[in-house]
């Protein structure tokens, strides 16, 4: 810790985060989580469980006038068995509602996956700090955490009083998807392509982008139908792929049965239902997905189709499939809930796109791909005429 400061130390508590549903208290701190307690029962699915713990979104928002702050944390990070070291987790600082500057995090867990069968190994490690210097002045201060690590808040101190950040007005953006709205592979916690349309848009974003996980699961419905939101969208399809995971006669009605959900909490709130970007293994291959060993031999990280395109005759789904049945899912219900919207995912990445940005592991977009959904998304929703106008 410095000592030309005199600190003080402000107690963590949910009131001083935005983006998270829960918290949980541990020996260390503060686990902030994207799904809450009563859906983390009911999963059994380690992926899920790792996704939803590690905060995409999550950021720590208060009203200070600190020249200087300092984060204890104690991070897992995630690497993989054979392959180099993955970059640390960055820290967003946003001042203001403009980015103020980055730091990483030192100390922390380190959790290895062996890619041969998924299973994991934790090495311990020490608690780290971030630290950050402050301009003059009373400011809103944005702290937002790792998208990809698993962050337990330690402790927050800073050389003057911070306040929770108070409600501004903004329009709370509620947003389910995959790995891709998770934040795979983007270079930073606001560099997510949700975290970029939301500061297009000028909304606050509550991100259930879960790697891995968007697979209709009721549980997370439920906790999409309790949480209070002016907007909300849901991003479905490449997960259903990748696990093989229902037939097109599941696929429907679990569909419908989501948004019935949904609509429990929200008859009507606008609510956007957008299909997959373009992804070349998947368009007419169904699943599941799986790695390349070849390519992994070879140091590259890449995954590969293991179903085969005649498949579909007999129900199985590829992205080409469940664009087509998502459209007409919408097209039936938007006769009885006009505030009930479709976005193809094409025109947010597209075959085009596809060949001047291509996937770098045949799945997962870059950071420049990340921000160019963004900007198409904050595009094509949040401005006038669009589902999530400000005039509605």
């Amino acid at each position: 810790m410095h000592t030309e400061h005199d600190w003080i130390t402000t107690p963590l508590t949910a009131e001083l985060l935005r983006g998270a549903l829960d918290v949980e208290h541990t020996e260390h701190g503060l686990i902030p989580h994207r799904l809450p307690a009563a859906a983390r029962a009911q999963n059994t699915d380690q992926q899920l469980a790792m996704a939803e713990a590690q905060p995409s979104g999550v950021r720590l928002a208060f009203r200070t006038a600190a020249r200087a702050v300092e984060l204890d944390i104690l991070r897992t990070k995630r690497d993989y068995a054979g392959f180099p070291p993955r970059p640390d987790g960055l820290y967003d600082l946003v001042v203001d509602g403009r980015p103020a500057g980055q730091a990483p995090a030192n100390g922390g867990n380190v959790l290895t996956i062996d890619l041969s069968t998924w299973q994991g190994e934790v090495t311990p490690g020490p608690v780290g700090t971030v630290r950050f210097a402050l301009a003059e002045g009373e400011k809103d201060v944005e702290i937002w955490l790792p998208h990809n690590e698993t962050t337990q808040l330690v402790a927050l101190r800073t050389d003057a009083p911070v306040a929770p950040l108070p409600d501004r007005g903004r329009r709370v953006w509620l947003h389910h998807g995959s790995s891709i709205s998770h934040g795979t592979d983007a270079a930073s916690p606001t560099g997510i392509w949700p975290a970029v349309a939301a500061s297009l848009a000028g909304v606050e974003l509550v991100n259930l982008g879960l790697g891995g996980s968007a697979m209709l699961d009721p549980f997370t419905a439920r906790a999409m139908r309790d949480t209070p939101a002016d907007l909300i969208s849901v991003k479905m399809g490449i997960n259903l792929v990748n696990q093989d995971a229902m037939r097109l006669r599941v696929l429907g009605p679990a569909v419908h049965g989501f948004l019935d959900t949904i609509r429990e909490g929200h008859p009507d709130t606008p609510l956007l239902l957008v299909s997959p970007i373009h992804c070349a293994i998947h368009e007419d291959t169904p699943g599941p997905t799986a790695p390349d060993r070849e390519a992994i031999a070879n140091g590259r990280m890449l995954f590969a189709p293991m179903g085969d395109p005649a498949e579909t005759a007999g129900g199985k789904l590829t992205l080409t499939v469940i664009r087509e049945e998502l459209a007409r899912i919408v097209k039936q219900r938007a006769a009885d809930d006009p505030n009930l919207h479709h976005l193809d995912g094409l025109t947010l990445y597209g075959q085009d796109d596809a060949a001047e940005l291509p996937l770098p592991d045949h799945v997962h977009p870059d950071a420049a791909t990340h921000r160019r959904i963004g900007e198409r998304f904050a595009a094509h929703v949040f401005t006038e005429g669009g589902p999530f106008s400000a005039r509605g």
